[in-house]
């Protein structure tokens, strides 16, 4: 383990630091930006890097950023790949995000390639990514018929006319288990009133020295009591969020199902109403500030930082502000359909997974569920040193990225 009174977490939300070099681009090489129109009538955009004349694709996606510039599109280029790079229609704007929808943007881009003459497309979905491409995964080998027909807020998917086309590959990199599940790991459970996030339980706040916290770059020391009951309270908090959630959307269909015969302007208001609300207090996963629980090479902090107080109460953080049917699709732990454990099951196709040894939002334990419960016959897993987004952890060793594109290049050329 490394040690954290040395060494300091860098900031990796957001994908900050999962460009590539200027110099693995000096190859020459086309970008071509690809408008793009799915099934359900939005726009979205992809990127299509080339070297030309392939006929293998690794497309690269994240429900919530456009990474045309991520790590991994050189070494996709130097295995004699074309890399497709797409943003989802809701690109940066987590208060929309609903993944029902956005495996619609990722069909949009399929279909584009498929058209555009590639027979080999493997999925690449880094961090939150892993989640969307697995849903799409399960939902494109779902019988038309087995699909998910409604999102968790209740509006038809109408997946069952989905043109949804199959990928032949898939590769996993930092995958975490899932905006939802993500999220309710981080949950501060302490929240006694969601409209003020200043109030809290004292035995159950995770950045009260009481219960064994320590500031960084010390590592807490929570005890085996405390977790249990905090990690029930995070799944309670998070149903109590769902039923909030429930309660608006219930609020609004009604108003819109008496609005067919009253015509009465307050239930035209109330039909008409986009509820939206915050989630206070989202950085707070005990395994960021214990290094002790489920050992690795991480430092002490989150994707965020080093600071709880600053990523848990500042304006900036996972779900800070979301709408009723966004909060439950994307970040409810226990609504949510796009995490690794609802869909891995469905992943036969030839699978890379590869992890970091100092990860602060993929835990060594989250990659052994994700990994067992992938039935493909083909699959291979890799560990490699650096943090979320592959950097290096100590000054002069080989960047992670690298080491994951060395992967990558390999398994590309092996098994296609």
């Amino acid at each position: 383990m490394a040690d954290s009174n040395n060494k300091k977490v860098a900031v990796t939300a957001g994908l900050r630091g999962a460009s590539w070099q200027a110099d693995r681009m000096t190859v020459p090489f086309s970008s071509t930006p690809v408008p793009l129109t799915t099934q359900d009538g939005q726009g979205a955009l992809g990127v299509l890097f080339s070297r030309g004349g392939e006929r293998k694709v690794l497309f690269i996606m994240h429900p919530r950023e456009l990474v045309v510039t991520h790590y991994l599109v050189p070494d996709a280029l130097d295995a004699g790949w074309a890399c497709w790079v797409q943003g989802a229609r809701s690109i940066g704007n987590d208060l929309r995000l609903e993944h029902e929808f956005a495996l619609y943007d990722v069909a949009a881009g399929m279909r584009h390639l498929r058209a555009a003459g590639f027979d080999t497309i493997v999925l690449l979905g880094n961090s939150g990514g892993a989640g969307l491409f697995a849903y799409y995964n399960q939902q494109s080998t779902q019988a038309a018929e087995g699909r998910v027909d409604k999102t968790p807020a209740g509006r038809a998917t109408k997946f069952d006319t989905a043109e949804f086309p199959v990928a032949d590959g898939i590769a996993l990199v930092s995958p975490h288990p899932g905006q939802g599940i993500l999220l309710m790991n981080a949950l501060d459970p302490s929240v006694t009133d969601e409209r003020d996030p200043f109030s809290t339980d004292p035995t159950l706040d995770p950045f009260s020295e009481a219960n064994g916290f320590r500031m960084p770059p010390d590592s807490a020391r929570y005890s085996a009591d405390f977790i249990e009951c905090y990690r029930a309270a995070q799944r309670q908090r998070v149903a109590r969020i769902d039923a909030h959630a429930r309660d608006l959307i219930e609020r609004r269909q009604a108003a819109r199902h008496r609005l067919k015969t009253s015509g009465a302007n307050a239930d035209r208001a109330l039909a008409a109403h986009g509820a939206i609300f915050q989630v206070w207090r989202t950085d707070a996963d005990l395994r960021s500030w214990d290094i002790s629980l489920d050992p690795s090479d991480r430092f002490v902090g989150s994707l965020w930082g080093a600071d709880p107080f600053v990523s848990n109460l500042g304006s900036v953080g996972f779900g800070r502000i979301v709408t009723p049917e966004s909060w439950l699709s994307t970040w409810s732990g226990l609504s949510s359909n796009a995490s690794l454990a609802k869909c891995a099951h469905a992943i036969e196709q030839p699978t890379l997974l590869i992890e970091y040894s100092g990860d602060n939002a993929v835990f060594p334990q989250d990659v052994d569920a994700i990994y067992e419960a992938i039935p493909a016959s083909r699959k291979e897993r890799h560990r490699v040193r650096g943090n979320h987004h592959g950097q290096a952890l100590e000054t002069g060793e080989t960047s992670g990225q690298v080491l994951a594109g060395q992967h990558l290049r390999r398994w590309l050329q092996e098994n296609f």
